[in-house]
């Protein structure tokens, strides 16, 4: 990944389809990642999702009881990335291989070029992957019982971990 120079915080986004699932979780750890790391001052974290059902909806109960069992935070209300927020974005990391073509149809539309990225290749046990191998998406537990929320956190928790361990060395600050 380049290193980051501009002024403004470093926007990071999560995406999944309808922002109630995975994403919010992504968001939720990276912030508490992002927190723990003394950079909350630098980078800025948030999610959207690719769909318009869910929009204004708070996360789904899965969700926010699998991050209150791991003292993860949220307040949430799910919301659509469109091509307009390319221009604010510095990366986008998405939760599968769907969500990447959207995003990346939204940054070819957009002109912008924020970085893009699926979730799950920061993960160390997955970098030996190509950047859109099947083995790095992170499944939609939206039809699943719980199991599958526990399994997405630890999934997202692994990557952030990885992800967030790199950004002092981009942000200059290590």
């Amino acid at each position: 990944m380049p290193n980051y120079t501009n002024e403004q915080p470093l926007r990071i986004t999560a995406v999944c389809l309808g922002n109630i699932c995975r994403s919010p979780i992504a968001e939720a750890v990276l912030r508490e990642r992002i927190d723990r790391a003394g950079l909350s001052d630098l980078v800025v974290v948030d999610s959207a999702g690719t769909g318009d059902w869910h929009i204004g909806y708070e996360a789904d109960p899965r969700s926010q009881a699998i991050l209150t069992q791991n003292g993860y935070e949220l307040t949430h209300t799910a919301r659509q990335i469109t091509s307009s927020w390319m221009a604010e974005l510095d990366i986008i990391l998405v939760m599968d291989q769907s969500n990447y073509a959207n995003v990346e149809a939204l940054i070819r539309e957009s002109g912008q070029e924020p970085e893009l990225y699926m979730m799950r290749s920061f993960d160390p046990k997955l970098g030996h992957l190509g950047a859109l191998h099947p083995d790095l998406d992170v499944p939609d537990p939206y039809w699943d019982k719980d199991e599958g929320f526990a399994l997405v956190l630890e999934m997202i928790e692994r990557a952030a971990d990885a992800f967030v361990a790199q950004l002092p060395e981009r942000l200059g600050n290590d």
